[in-house]
């Protein structure tokens, strides 16, 4: 009896591409062939291979998505998906959203939080008028997004509500841009990572939230320095209430009563559990309402913060300086690294230039011999040895000088 042979696979990377191109998401591939997401993204990692059925049903799938008929795709997003694919963009998706009532995500209205401002569009290249669409150019003639151009777009739009979220957190106008400048620089630095991820726009607000949250700038000189108070009096009783608040209690009322995220993904960017989470936000609410009884109210608590991030202005860098700045790091980095390394080879060569090249074997302690102790090593002198010393050098010397003395017969 002979086996059958197994199905074909294309490689992981193939698995993963097929999947991408056709805008299938693990989930939704998963439910396709009756398995876990996990297993659907070990299978394109090349952790594990199917078998059986299961790898039948799953080549068979690969197959249709790599026909042209499986690639179909709505117009906009296939030529989208089309462009930055041919280009080797990632697909950045940073506009607001917020969960349903079902846990889908709905877009949340520009107008209904101050923390979020949508900026006009980035700009383009202008395309000459004769242009032909090219390989490298969409389905629709528009020119694909280099890497900068969708960082700048990610930054226009995110970053002056980042920075009133940061002010709102801190209480601080330059540490709140600070933060702001230093997130982006590490979105630049791990773009690819960032611009693949589900949310790039919480993804770069948790690394903001990290950096201004952070205990060490309370050592740093210039922030001893009191910042200048609020002009409105309100304004001044709810920073202040605010900043009373332990770090991860203001940041969880932050996320939920100011950005109008739900307690799971509160919880997620917190890394706290559902419930350590609803106890932080209940308390949060106790401690502004003892002291502001007239934000007792979620709902009017939601907009006093919105206000007061919006009474602020607050302006960020430009989007070119943002990336100078990380690249000029990672040189430093790179160049102390450099450093480092060659300093710690020329100590291994001296010390290997200088190490001895033979083996010098200990003086091994005095034995006794038939009965007669081992010389014992002379220690300090005493008083008495120290003149019988000194008379000793004395007769030596002058028997030196003056000779030994002679002998002189004499007559009887």
């Amino acid at each position: 009896m002979t086996r059958r042979p197994a199905t074909p696979l294309p490689p992981p990377a193939e698995r993963r591409r097929l999947r991408e191109a056709a805008l299938l998401t693990p989930v939704q591939l998963a439910a396709r062939l009756g398995v876990e997401p996990g297993t659907v993204r070990a299978w394109e990692s090349g952790r594990t291979t199917p078998r059986g059925r299961r790898r039948e049903a799953y080549a068979k799938l690969l197959t249709t998505l790599a026909e042209p008929a499986g690639r179909s795709a709505p117009p906009e997003a296939g030529s989208l998906a089309a462009r930055h694919r041919r280009s080797g963009t990632p697909v950045v998706t940073v506009g607001p959203e917020k969960r349903g009532p079902r846990g889908r995500r709905e877009p949340v209205a520009p107008e209904s939080s101050a923390f979020t401002q949508a900026p006009p569009s980035s700009p383009r290249p202008p395309a000459s008028p004769a242009a032909v669409p090219s390989e490298e150019e969409g389905e629709e003639g528009c020119p694909a997004l280099t890497p900068a151009q969708a960082f700048d777009g990610l930054y226009a739009f995110c970053a002056p509500a980042l920075v009133r979220q940061a002010y709102l957190l801190t209480g601080r106008r330059d540490l709140a841009r600070e933060s702001v400048e230093r997130a982006f620089q590490l979105a630049w630095e791990r773009w690819p990572e960032v611009a693949r991820d589900p949310d790039p726009a919480g993804w770069v607000r948790a690394a903001v939230h990290e950096w201004a949250l952070a205990p060490w700038h309370r050592f740093r000189r210039r922030h001893r320095h009191p910042e200048p108070p609020l002009a409105d009096a309100a304004d001044r009783a709810l920073l202040e209430a605010l900043l009373l608040l332990p770090p991860p209690y203001r940041r969880t009322l932050l996320l939920y009563d100011g950005l109008g995220l739900d307690l799971p993904e509160t919880a997620a960017e917190t890394e706290a559990t559902t419930s350590a989470t609803a106890g932080r936000l209940t308390h949060a609410r106790e401690t502004v309402a003892v002291r502001l009884p007239d934000l007792s109210d979620p709902r009017v608590l939601h907009r006093r913060l919105a206000e007061l991030a919006s009474d602020e202005r607050l302006r960020a860098a430009d989007p070119p300086d943002v990336r100078a700045g990380s690249e000029r790091r990672a040189r430093f980095r790179t160049r102390a690294a450099l450093a480092f390394t060659v300093a710690l080879i020329g100590t291994t060569a001296l010390a290997l230039h200088t190490a001895p090249t033979r083996y010098e074997p200990p003086v091994p302690p005095g034995e006794t011999v038939q009965g007669v102790p081992p010389k014992v090593a002379p220690g300090p002198l005493s008083q008495d040895q120290r003149e019988l010393r000194d008379k000793l050098r004395q007769t030596l010397r002058d028997r030196l000088l003056h000779g030994p003395e002679r002998l002189t017969p004499q007559s009887r």
